[in-house]
Order: structure tokens, then sequence, then C-alpha cells
């Protein structure tokens, strides 16, 4: 009981530490595209202009206790960021399901955060940031080094997702972006070479769905583009926590 208990614990502790970190993702995902500083000015009613104070910057319980509203001028404020902030909270708790406290962990944690970061941004401004990617290689090389077989693994997923993403582009003529060249080459790194094809595999049966439900629904037009970054990194998280037991079950349908 006290084991489970302890479990709880951490889960919660995770998801603590996942909202507040949702909180500082909301301003990158804001920031970052308008090659804004993350850190200063320090947050703001996007509507009045006044300095937000710690009652209004309480991860989710915020937007709940001042019922999605300005305390200073009464604007409402996008649902999103309470929604950035739960969902990195719940991300963060399911990373407890596989990792435990230390160092692979926390390098974990930083990939979640980059991927949530990259995803918004790419849906907001169909472009998926350099800068942000040359964080994620080397941290990724680090994790690697501790969590994948070897490091062989790490540079066949790079070459296997860069390469099949890179053809794509070629072939496509620019129906695929460069960015997602790049994304998918860091992710490689990052999962190794089965998860690297797990990762893709989800993110173009997602891609495929959305894509055609957005087409049926008119809220695409053919000539619309839709952003891939958003569904890689969909498919890198489950493909980093899950991608055993995937190739576990995709197997077994065929014995």
């Amino acid at each position: 009981m006290l084991e489970r208990g302890f479990v709880y614990l951490l889960f919660g502790l995770y998801f603590l530490i996942g909202i507040v970190i949702g909180s500082f993702l909301n301003v990158c995902i804001y920031r970052l595209p308008l090659d804004k500083s993350v850190i200063s000015p320090p947050s703001a009613c996007g509507s009045c202009g006044h300095r937000l104070g710690a009652l209004d910057m309480i991860p989710v319980l915020s937007y709940f206790l001042l019922r999605g509203r300005c305390r200073y001028c009464n604007a409402a404020y996008s649902a999103r960021y309470m929604l950035v902030e739960l969902l990195t909270g719940i991300l963060f708790a399911l990373c407890g399901l596989y990792y435990l406290p230390g160092l692979k962990i926390m390098l974990v944690f930083f990939f979640v955060a980059c991927l949530i970061v990259q995803a918004f941004i790419d849906l907001d401004h169909q472009i998926l940031l350099d800068e942000i990617l040359m964080l994620m290689l080397p941290t990724g090389i680090i994790y690697a080094y501790y969590a994948l077989p070897d490091m062989w693994d790490s540079l066949y997923g790079a070459l296997f997702a860069g390469g099949l993403m890179l053809l794509i582009f070629l072939l496509s003529r620019g129906g695929m972006g460069a960015g997602d060249v790049k994304l998918s080459f860091v992710l490689g790194v990052w999962l190794g070479l089965k998860a690297s094809v797990v990762c893709l595999m989800l993110a173009f049966v997602f891609g495929g769905i959305i894509g055609v439900l957005l087409l049926a629904s008119g809220i695409k037009q053919r000539k619309d583009p839709i952003p891939f970054g958003p569904f890689l990194c969909i498919g890198a998280y489950i493909a980093l926590l899950f991608s055993p037991y995937l190739i576990y079950f995709y197997w077994n349908l065929f014995v």
C-alpha cells in the first residue's frame, strides 16, 4: 500500500511539474516565433497590457478562478493556455509509467516540452524552429547514450527518419517542409531505429486521418497547407513510451 501510495505521489509530482512548465511553454509558443525574449518583459494581459500578478498565473487553476478573463479589463483569455498546461502535466505524468526518477526522465521531460512547443508553433505559423532543434539534438545524443542499446541505434534512427522524410520532401516538391525533415532527423536520434519506424507510421496515419476529416468537414481545402510537425511530435511521444508494446502487438497480428 505504501509503495502504491508513493507511485501515486510521484505521478502527482510529475503532473504538477508539467503544468508549471506548461505555463512557461505558453510563453515560448507565443514569443519565440516573433523573435521575442521568453524572459523579458514579464507576462501581461494582451488586451489592456497590465502586468499579470501571481493570482493570474497559477497554472490551470487561474483560468477557472478568473473564469477565463483578465482580472483588470475583463477581456476573455483563450482556453488554449490552460489546455497546454494541462496537456504538459498529463504527458509528464504518463512518463512515470516508463521512467524512474533520475537523469533519463529529466531528459525526457525536456524532450516532451520541446515537442509541445514545436507542435503548437507549427500549428500557428507553419514553421519548426531551428533553435529548438539545436537544443534537442545534443540532449538526444545524451539520452541515446544512456537509454538506447548503443549509439549506432541512434544513428540508424536518425538516418532512417531523416532520410525517408528527405526523400518525401524531394519527391513532393514542397508538399513536405524542410523543417519536417530536420525534425525527423532529430527525433531519430532520440528514438533509435525501431521507435523511429513506429513514430513515422503513427505520424502518417494520424496525419492522413485528420487531413481527410478536415477536408470532408470543409475546414480545409485541397490547396490549404496542413502542418505535419504536430503529427510527428505526437508519433514521437507515443513511440518513445510505447513502441516496444506496439511492435509486439503488431507482429503478433501475423503469428
